[in-house]
């Protein structure tokens, strides 16, 4: 009888989970990203977001001096410096995936590095 209970109450658990009823990670909402460059990438490569709530970036890179920007999502040009953390702070007006190049030439890689921004509903 213990074990089937344990059962139920473990399904119950996993259906609120997926749900959405109870939050999967203990991340808070709306809590910075950190974006780490190197010479040729960020790390990590891809993010996604949602449309209309706020995201802040921590972006700061463990060698080179590097860039974001993007028009389309919002976000000003920032330059990343070894060492330093830089927030920036955008809200995306609508869904789709944005490829955000590196905007300050890093050497050989450079036409690579590329962060990957998914903006869901």
């Amino acid at each position: 009888m213990t074990v089937l209970r344990s059962s139920i109450i473990a399904l119950v658990a996993c259906a609120m989970v997926a749900s959405g009823a109870i939050a999967a990670s203990a991340a808070p909402a709306n809590a910075p990203v950190t974006i780490t460059a190197a010479n040729w990438k960020f790390a990590p490569a891809e993010i996604t977001v949602h449309v209309g709530q706020p995201v802040t970036l921590d972006l700061t890179s463990t060698e080179g001096v590097h860039g974001l920007a993007s028009d389309d999502l919002g976000l000003a040009a920032t330059t990343i410096m070894p060492g330093r953390t830089k927030s920036v702070t955008f809200t995306p007006k609508k869904a789709g995936t944005f490829v955000l190049h590196c905007t300050i030439p890093c050497g050989p890689g450079h036409g690579k590095m590329t962060l990957t921004v998914h903006v869901v509903a």
